[in-house]
């Protein structure tokens, strides 16, 4: 009988970002067991958990409610894939229930009255039905915020390599503690974070192609090396039956124009790499928001034409520092002598 048991219904609430007054969380409805995710696990224990953060049954259609410290709710709907979002302006004040750190906790649940979920019950595939999560309502103190991408940025992930076979080897066989950290990178995000103050709190903002089925992992990697805890944005892979609308932006830039938006008062520092299209989406937006930009740093990569590429961009580009380094230092000094960090 233990064959055809079902799995569990659980929310994955993602760590999003928020504003004073404008909720903006999102997450997914699965029918699966809460993964595990621990230090010193076997290859197999590893590619066990690979195979299930992959193989995931969503509930589609789902309704579900997310409640406020202060005990407002909200009800949104799931889409086919099991993904929602809450996008809502408020006239209540949120920061006011924030911790130190800015983050505004929430607790997200299935719709009780709802006939699938009494369906589900008697099933007893829901046994919990509160699900704990965050999302950052920056602090009025920051500075500036710090947009950073993830893959061979801080994470050394082999995007150049060829039909990126690093890529695939290192996320199938290779547990977020035996992952390499750049080096210097995890020193260099928290001076920024703690800013000229070294208690500003900037913001950190994590941006990556990778799926959403990879969140436990990145957000593993990024507390396991000390890096600032901030949203990790992610995007869901498209299937070629997917009927989801495509967006209009690629997901990178689509996540910094969306981040901009949200802080209209706020200015950034942008951290990327020179492999793909960071150079780009961050040109990109340095021309749309010409004084809102501090800075852009971007990683050398071990791949000459791409290096090239990204050099005809930097020399051309005036509307802010556009700097190509090869260790976190070289951003960590530029950082201190424009007076952004102690």
């Amino acid at each position: 009988m233990a064959l055809f048991k079902r799995d569990p219904w659980i929310l994955d609430v993602y760590r999003t970002y928020s504003g004073k007054h404008h909720l903006y969380v999102r997450g997914r409805a699965l029918e699966d067991q809460p993964l595990k995710h621990y230090e010193q696990q076997t290859l197999y224990q590893t590619v066990r958990n690979t195979w299930r953060t992959f193989k995931t049954d969503e509930i589609r259609n789902a309704l579900v409610v997310l409640t406020l410290p202060n005990g407002n709710q909200f009800e949104t709907k799931a889409d086919h894939e099991g993904y929602f979002l809450f996008d809502i302006q408020l006239d209540i004040d949120l920061e006011k229930d924030t911790d130190h750190e800015g983050y505004l906790d929430i607790t997200m649940s299935f719709d009780e009255d709802n006939a699938a979920f009494a369906k589900a019950k008697r099933q007893q595939r829901i046994t919990i039905n509160k699900f704990k999560g965050e999302t950052l309502i920056p602090k009025s103190s920051a500075q500036y915020g710090i947009i950073s991408d993830i893959d061979d940025t801080i994470m050394h992930t082999g995007v150049t390599s060829f039909l990126k076979l690093r890529v695939a080897f290192n996320t199938f066989f290779k547990n977020y503690d035996r992952r390499l950290p750049l080096k210097g990178a995890a020193s260099l995000y928290q001076l920024l974070h703690r800013g000229t103050s070294g208690k500003d709190e900037n913001p950190m903002f994590y941006l990556s192609n990778s799926p959403w089925n990879l969140y436990k992992y990145l957000e593993k990697f990024l507390d396991f090396h000390g890096f600032p805890k901030g949203p990790i944005l992610l995007r869901d892979f498209p299937t070629p039956w997917d009927r989801t609308p495509k967006l209009k932006r690629p997901h990178k830039a689509h996540e910094l124009i969306n981040i901009l938006k949200h802080y209209p008062q706020m200015k950034f520092i942008l951290i990327g790499d020179s492999g793909e299209h960071d150079a780009d989406y961050y040109k990109e937006v340095a021309q749309q928001f010409p004084d809102r930009i501090m800075a852009i740093y971007l990683r050398s990569v071990n791949h000459q034409k791409k290096m090239d590429r990204v050099r005809n961009i930097a020399s051309s580009f005036t509307i802010c520092p556009m700097l190509l380094v090869q260790e976190s230092r070289e951003a960590v000094m530029h950082a201190r002598d424009m007076g952004w960090i102690v």
